[in-house]
């Protein structure tokens, strides 16, 4: 894996992106506002970098798009991977670890979740501070490399508190509403049933998806700091639930990203 790492690494290198300081990862039905905001942009595809798997999801674009925000030097993922494509979480992960060994410094991600907290609406933002993960597999399995991180890192804070003020500080100052809760990752594709969506509310969980969860740990093996902003994107109450459709959630992500993309852009701007 290592080498795979520093392989990567090398060959993006090699393509002029050299101190990137801030990552940034653009989930499903996201990322093309975010990716105008970047300024003179290197684009490299993933199909292209060493060992990257290749997006098979057709609203995921599959590139790396190097370039400046508000004076930071930004490296974003426009399209992440994902667990029920078919990869493993290693390969899943690899571009957090390639992110951390290029220099990144703080890991802003995004994604698309079913909103299962009643209080809340679709379309709303979601600040992540807290995740339970049940996909059936952990990157950090198998050996592991003290060079990359701990055998047993801590999870008590998988959220950065430093990151997650400064973008609650920043949703009240732009007036956006921005709720802050629990993510529960799961396997995927399919989406939950009635019974799956009690059993995670009962467990504590305030939204679901099928992503961002394993980058976190890796960022966290890494110690990197991370935070990350979930855009709802259908209801799930299981006593009124209704079909959700893909064309649908993409196009309430997109709505969504408008003030998504404010945060983010905003937080580049305070770090």
């Amino acid at each position: 894996m290592i080498e795979s790492v520093q392989e990567a690494t090398s060959f993006i290198r090699a393509h002029g992106i050299t101190s990137p300081e801030i990552g940034v990862i653009l989930g499903t039905g996201l990322g093309d506002l975010f990716v105008k905001e970047i300024k003179n942009p290197v684009v490299i595809n993933y199909n292209s970098i060493p060992h990257f798997p290749i997006s098979t999801v057709e609203f995921h674009k599959g590139k790396l798009i190097y370039g400046m925000v508000k004076g930071k030097k930004v490296l974003a993922m426009q399209g992440r991977f994902h667990y029920y494509e078919g990869y493993n979480l290693q390969q899943i992960t690899l571009p957090v670890r390639v992110m951390k060994m290029l220099g990144v410094q703080q890991l802003l991600i995004s994604n698309a979740a079913g909103n299962m907290n009643l209080k809340w609406k679709m379309g709303q933002l979601m600040l992540i501070d807290d995740h339970i993960n049940l996909q059936p597999d952990n990157p950090l399995r198998g050996e592991n490399f003290t060079v990359l991180g701990p055998r047993f890192p801590d999870m008590s804070q998988p959220y950065s508190k430093n990151l997650n003020k400064k973008i609650v500080s920043i949703a009240k100052k732009k007036k956006i509403k921005l709720n802050v809760g629990v993510y529960a990752c799961v396997m995927g594709p399919n989406l939950e049933t009635r019974a799956e969506y009690r059993f995670l509310r009962k467990i504590g969980a305030d939204a679901v998806g099928m992503s961002t969860v394993p980058e976190v740990i890796v960022a966290n093996h890494m110690d990197l700091p991370c935070c990350a902003i979930s855009v709802l994107t259908d209801d799930c109450d299981p006593d009124n639930l209704k079909p959700a459709l893909i064309a649908d959630i993409i196009k309430i992500a997109g709505k969504a990203e408008i003030k998504m993309t404010e945060l983010f852009v905003n937080l580049i701007r305070q770090l």
